[in-house]
């Protein structure tokens, strides 16, 4: 579950950095996103990209995360666009038996993050990046149709914290789960190795035997 580091609003205007994402076109609606580039190397055995969906934006979860005193939390859409810098190079981390967040086994990194422009209708936010295939190949073969993300933050700020559902207007990213979307405080997000990479590495490791 998403993992919240709670601190009340004072209320008065943001004084915290904000740098706004770039804006591309894509079959005429702007996404906005932001991406680290990495150079390409061909058949690298530790890179297996990946893609998933992070969490909802505006969109109360389903579930209380941990740290949020049983409340459920909804994440601004602002709050998102404005933390999206925070996300490029944090790390995706396991729990055994893949209920939960272990900061120390981190098993990849986050190359790239995207929402789709307010009044579209899609409210996820879209991460994308690399697992570290050959120091935990015990990944690949776990990456069902079940798993999901759960984000961790730091520096959250709640609206109103007498609130039923928390309304979290600013926050920090500080790295992300992979997890059985039932764990998750979020059941709609999503994480799949892109079909295409994994069949590439298998090959390479078929030919490596």
């Amino acid at each position: 579950m998403e993992q919240v580091d709670r601190r009340a609003s004072g209320g008065g205007p943001c004084r915290w950095p904000v740098r706004r994402a770039s804006s591309d076109t894509v079959s005429s609606v702007a996404m906005q996103a932001m991406a680290v580039e990495f150079p390409e190397v061909s058949g690298h055995p530790n890179r297996l990209p990946f893609e998933g969906c992070l969490t909802l934006v505006d969109t109360p979860s389903d579930r209380a995360p941990s740290g949020a005193r049983g409340h459920r939390v909804v994440l601004t859409r602002a709050a998102a666009e404005a933390a999206l810098p925070s996300l490029l190079g944090m790390a995706v981390d396991f729990k055994a038996g893949w209920d939960g967040h272990d900061a120390r086994q981190k098993c990849g990194i986050i190359t790239s993050a995207s929402l789709s422009p307010d009044g579209s209708g899609d409210k996820k936010l879209m991460v994308a990046g690399y697992l570290f295939a050959r120091d935990f190949p015990e990944m690949e073969p776990a990456m069902t149709p079940n798993m999901g993300m759960s984000y961790e933050l730091a520096d959250a700020h709640v609206a109103d914290m007498r609130a039923s559902v928390w309304t979290l207007t600013r926050a920090t990213f500080t790295g992300a789960a992979i997890l059985l979307k039932e764990k998750a405080a979020y059941r709609s997000t999503s994480f799949r190795v892109r079909r295409g990479a994994k069949q590439a590495l298998g090959a390479v490791r078929a030919h490596q035997r």
